[in-house]
């Protein structure tokens, strides 16, 4: 077993000025200081990806910028899953001893940094280079014929979808630094603008500026005082 030792989130919204690497060094700083740590005791990185600063070393690259010297540093980069990505590799690592304190970090500054039709570009690569990108496809319209197969198979409705988009806004409330401060409803979500249906303006991601960033290290490593949350992973996932 593995435990997050700390946690350090940016606001999310609009942060003017402000770089992916400069977001994700504020994520870093606060986590490492939750955890207890020095950043010269980070001997290992996972960074998320970012569009807005698309290098293919970006874990080396944070490092430098941040003033590490990780034995170890990986970059992960599979959208939407990256995040959860980096939580299973952090477990896996710090489990087989290759890092003590494993630094997982990722952010953007793509609302500032990005425009709006640079984001649908870089977006719109995830499809298949020959028989997919070239019919213009974005995120929202890959995903809406996901959501369009799932509510045939299972009989969902567009109703349900929207009960999802309630949820995660209600989550966020709780967290001062969210985007967005109002509750929403299911009639909220169901009158928003159609982007690719089924899904609507309400169902989307929005587009933010943030960090979130957090270590992890091996319970056989790691003092009880310091175990916050465990991590725990599967080979199978059932629905």
């Amino acid at each position: 077993m593995s435990f997050i030792t700390g946690v350090g989130l940016t606001a999310f919204g609009r942060h003017e000025g402000s770089s992916s690497l400069d977001l994700m060094s504020r994520a870093a700083e606060l986590a490492i200081a939750d955890a207890g740590l020095k950043r010269a005791e980070i001997d290992g990185i996972l960074c998320g990806y970012s569009t807005v600063a698309p290098h293919i070393m970006l874990a080396t690259v944070f490092a430098e910028h941040f003033g590490i010297r990780p034995a170890y540093a990986h970059a992960v980069q599979v959208g939407g899953a990256t995040g959860l990505a980096m939580a299973m590799l952090a477990h896996h690592l710090v489990e087989a001893g290759v890092a003590k304190h494993l630094l997982v970090v990722g952010g953007e500054n793509r609302l500032t940094g990005q425009s709006r039709d640079a984001s649908i570009l870089a977006l719109a690569q995830v499809g298949h280079p020959d028989y997919e990108v070239p019919l213009g496809p974005t995120i929202p319209a890959y995903y809406g014929l996901v959501a369009s197969r799932y509510m045939h198979e299972y009989g969902v409705t567009q109703e349900d979808l929207a009960e999802f988009a309630v949820l995660m806004r209600a989550h966020a409330l709780t967290h001062p630094g969210a985007q967005f401060h109002d509750a929403i409803t299911v009639t909220d979500v169901m009158k928003s603008k159609p982007v690719a249906p089924p899904l609507k303006l309400l169902d989307c991601c929005p587009v933010s500026d943030g960090a979130a960033a957090r270590p992890a290290r091996s319970a056989c490593a790691c003092s009880a005082a310091r175990r916050r949350t465990p991590i725990s992973t599967s080979r199978r996932h059932r629905a």
